[in-house]
């Protein structure tokens, strides 16, 4: 009988602290910092379309002679966009977080290598950097109306 059948908490994985899974733990690390990088290039890409369209069809409609069936489509288009920049932003801080601290976690942190206080990353500061500007951009554009 196990110790999981017997009640007890027994880890979910067995952890061997070899060179091999040294490795293992350093490419998940890295691949969980990809990860968080192409979150917030996808987030700054649609806040940045979703400001670049608002301000170019706002520009388009205020051309004399031109008339607009739908005046607030570029207003509700760019908003859209900026809001799914910032929640994609938001959703993609807490999962970072959520698989960082899996990885410090029990037996994993003895595989790591390093001292968990003694790595700092930067994507905390540039994810809160990212978050303030989309929500600088979104109020921009929904102050705008006119």
């Amino acid at each position: 009988m196990s110790d999981a059948q017997a009640g007890g908490q027994a880890e979910r994985f067995e952890v061997r602290v070899t060179a091999d899974s040294h490795l293992a733990w350093l490419r998940t690390r890295l691949a969980v910092e990809r990860t968080m990088m192409a979150y917030m290039r996808t987030s700054v890409s649609l806040i940045g379309f979703g400001f670049t369209i608002f301000q170019f069809l706002q520009k388009v409609q205020s051309m004399p002679g031109k008339t607009v069936e739908f005046p607030y489509a570029a207003w509700y288009l760019g908003l859209a966009l900026i809001l799914c920049g910032v929640l994609a932003a938001v959703a993609a801080l807490f999962e970072y977080r959520r698989l960082i601290r899996y990885l410090w976690s029990g037996g994993f942190a003895a595989i790591a290598g390093v001292a968990k206080e003694q790595h700092k990353t930067p994507l905390y500061l540039i994810t809160g950097v990212l978050i303030l500007i989309g929500i600088f951009a979104f109020f921009s554009v929904l102050t705008s109306v006119e």
